[in-house]
């Protein structure tokens, strides 16, 4: 099916959906009200989520489907990269398109309401479900949510951002309690969401763990005062299925919680929250009936607003239960394509000495070692939610998953190209025959060694790992592998399909290890998509969306095994931690390498409207809080990017904000990116926009966003630390 955007189904409707949605609910019954709040239960419809049919109104009811890499429990869909391989690209257009993609096939199966992207924070790298997320740095996160949200939802889907807010682990999820500060909150864990919501996104869904105490799904500060009050969230807040509401239970109705998901109060239940429990609660004046009306005011207009109640919009044609109910509608399209360009694009070249890489047609033997190189013997989609590690890894394992349609192994990827070069490819898919993996390496012209780390939700233990990794090694002793197959070959290359980090010191300086590549989770494609880079038939242009560290102790936050998950680190997560503490990363936030090479020059630093003026705080109130510093173009930075090589690629800008010492500040921190393909030996004019906001402060005390006066350095560059320009200017 093509892929077109329909106009004017943007955020700027809300006021007329609003004022309609409410028209409506004025009519409405209190049943037929808490209908629209109320799951129908687990399932019992077609759907992870379901709320009934309102006949009153002609409502359908909603159906709510997993997952953000595509439509989870349905056949003839795609599975995308995931989550953590889109914010390697750092290209927003392709960020833009795999939602807009996705969007088309959730609305082709008749799903209403898609839940994701999952926006959570990098916070700990060995967090089960980091590969789902955009990374560890809240403005690479905040723009890929800003894009997937606007494509998601351009045809009229609704998108669900989740988990609000600091889920940043699987252990213990639902009964600990994320402690974080006020400035933390909102300049690391909430600028994603405040992204969302300026792109218009129409759900949240609540977290199952506790926030400062009080457990998300019925925590007033988080919900009203800060979503719906700072952020001026418009749409309505979901519960995760069955999390829990502690304290108020149907009264968390009154804190700003607008429905439950899937319906029933927990899998053993047989009530809810909602539903007559709610009917009773408003009917005897414990829920007021203009709280009721809030409530079902939100869903209804979310509804209006992505045009849903169109006759064009289509009806449920699957079964999430039993496949044989649905009708079978291949929504794929072309998306293979996108899907096979994100996974190269996302690719990110760790080392290549020698520049041994890319291959050429002249290679004649090749060795392709480990598992993860070859397929599941028994299918892609054999172990349920993709809750085991054999063969290829390309998507983490729980709820984020979809059903692979195919699933293009390495092996088979690499072979097809060494027939069409007259090569030959020598196998050993065994990851602990060790004297098999020397036997097909020695005396190849190249040998590809395969390794893997996993991860995914807690409710699936795989390997002894229960949804957060236990260590951040190689699973299936990949380090051994390495070093065995380096122990015969000169020219060996390291292939990391992985969720997140690895520590790789055990073999990284191996002087045969001539070639380090990091492919994360490519989805359906990953085979086809790692044989584009390893020929050259693509540049690799992708970036590291956190740090990959000597040591797991380098980092400044781990996994608590408690009940109280205390982010004491505050500010300084991922790459202004290793900053702060003067450490050395293995490969730095924003790594990445390219078979050309780029000069940077002529930085130019301008004011637009006449420096800081009148406003040093931003404006305060429900909404107002940050809108027009968000969309100001207070000054831009220019520059010129040349390709000095001999190759066409891709480059990755980066833009830094080096804050005086007033602003008690990390050392540096992303404030702009851009993705510049350029032939070789052309250049081109960068340009970059920097916001009030892009230099703010929250000041908690005050309560508002504050522009510290001083000196602010400008850190142009390839890396967190790859420094190519720099320049000052004074606020």
């Amino acid at each position: 099916m093509p892929v077109s955007i329909r106009h004017g189904k943007r955020a700027g409707d809300w006021p007329v959906a609003i004022v309609r949605a409410k028209a409506v609910v004025a009519n409405m019954s209190v049943v037929d009200k808490v209908a629209l709040a109320t799951g129908i239960g687990w399932k019992n419809g077609p759907c992870v989520g379901n709320t009934p049919a309102v006949p009153s109104i002609n409502y359908p009811g909603l159906c709510l489907q997993d997952s953000p890499t595509g439509v989870r429990f349905a056949d003839l869909v795609s599975v995308f990269p995931a989550g953590i391989n889109i914010a390697a690209t750092f290209n927003r257009t392709m960020m833009r398109a795999r939602g807009l993609a996705m969007g088309v096939e959730f609305k082709g199966k008749g799903v209403n309401v898609a839940l994701g992207p999952d926006i959570n924070i990098v916070r700990s790298p060995r967090a089960g479900r980091n590969w789902e997320t955009f990374g560890a740095d809240p403005y690479l996160s905040g723009e890929a949510s800003f894009e997937t949200v606007t494509g998601l939802q351009a045809n009229g889907l609704q998108a669900c951002v989740k988990h609000y807010i600091n889920n940043e682990q699987e252990t213990n999820r639902s009964s600990s309690s994320s402690n974080v500060d006020d400035r933390t909150t909102h300049e690391i864990y909430l600028h994603p969401f405040l992204k969302a919501v300026q792109a218009g996104v129409v759900a949240f869904m609540c977290s199952y763990n506790r926030v400062n105490g009080t457990y998300s799904c019925e925590n007033e500060h988080v919900l009203n005062d800060l979503l719906k009050g700072e952020l001026g969230f418009q749409g309505y807040v979901m519960t995760d299925w069955w999390a829990s509401l502690d304290t108020f239970g149907t009264l968390a109705a009154n804190k700003g919680l607008d429905m439950v998901m899937p319906g029933e109060a927990s899998p053993s239940a047989n009530h809810s929250y909602f539903g007559p429990a709610l009917v009773n609660a408003v009917k005897t004046g414990q829920v007021p009936t203009s709280r009721l009306d809030d409530m079902a005011t939100r869903i209804l207009a979310a509804y209006y607003v992505q045009g849903q109640d169109g006759n064009d919009y289509p009806s449920v044609n699957f079964d999430s239960w039993t496949s044989s109910r649905g009708k079978h509608v291949d929504v794929q399209s072309d998306h293979k394509k996108l899907i096979r360009s994100i996974g190269a694009a996302s690719t990110v070249l760790l080392k290549n000495a020698g520049s041994q890489l890319p291959l050429g047609d002249n290679v004649r033997s090749v060795a392709v070692v480990g598992s993860d190189a070859g397929p599941n013997p028994k299918g892609p989609n054999s172990c349920p939610g993709r809750g085991c590690d054999v063969g290829i890894l390309a998507v983490g394992w729980g709820s984020g998953t979809a059903n692979f349609p195919y699933l293009v192994d390495p092996l088979s990827a690499i072979t097809a190209k060494a027939n069409s070069i007259n090569a030959t490819v020598f196998s050993s898919l065994n990851d602990t025959d060790l004297g098999a993996a020397k036997n097909v390496s020695s005396g190849k012209d190249v040998a590809f060694v395969f390794i893997t780390a996993d991860s995914g939700e807690g409710y699936i233990t795989v390997e002894g790992n229960p949804g957060d990794r236990n260590d951040l090694n190689a699973w299936h002793s990949g380090d051994e592998l390495v070093k065995a197959v380096a122990g015969v070959n000169k020219n060996t290359v390291v292939v990391i399909h992985a969720v997140g980090a690895i520590i790789m010191e055990a073999w990284i300086d191996h002087p045969n290890v001539t070639g380090v590549i990091y492919a994360g989770l490519q989805g359906q494609e990953a085979g086809n998509s790692l044989v584009d880079i390893l020929w050259g038939d693509i540049n690799p242009s992708g970036r590291l969306p956190y740090t990959i560290a000597k040591s797991p102790s380098d980092h400044s936050a781990d996994i608590s095994n408690g009940y109280n998950v205390d982010y004491t680190e505050g500010l300084y997560i991922d790459y202004r931690w290793f900053d702060k503490s003067n450490i050395a990363p293995r490969f730095e936030f924003g790594y990445g390498l390219s078979y050309t090479s780029f000069s940077y020059s002529a930085l130019a630093i301008v004011y637009l409207g006449g420096g800081l003026g009148n406003e040093p705080q931003a404006p305060t109130g429900p909404g107002s809080s940050l809108s027009s510093w968000l969309h100001d173009d207070w000054m831009t930075v220019t520059f010129e990017l040349t390709n000095t090589g001999s190759v066409d690629g891709v480059e990755i800008p980066q833009l830094y904000i080096v804050p005086p010492p007033s602003a008690n500040s990390p050392p540096k921190q992303l404030r702009n990116f851009d993705s510049v393909f350029l032939q070789k030996g052309e250049s081109s004019l960068a340009k970059m926009y920097l916001s009030r906001y892009s230099f703010a402060v929250w000041k908690s005390i005050e309560h508002r966003w504050e522009v510290p006066r001083g000196k602010y350095g400008v850190w142009v560059g390839a890396s967190s630390r790859d420094r190519r320009l720099y320049g000052e200017i004074d606020v």
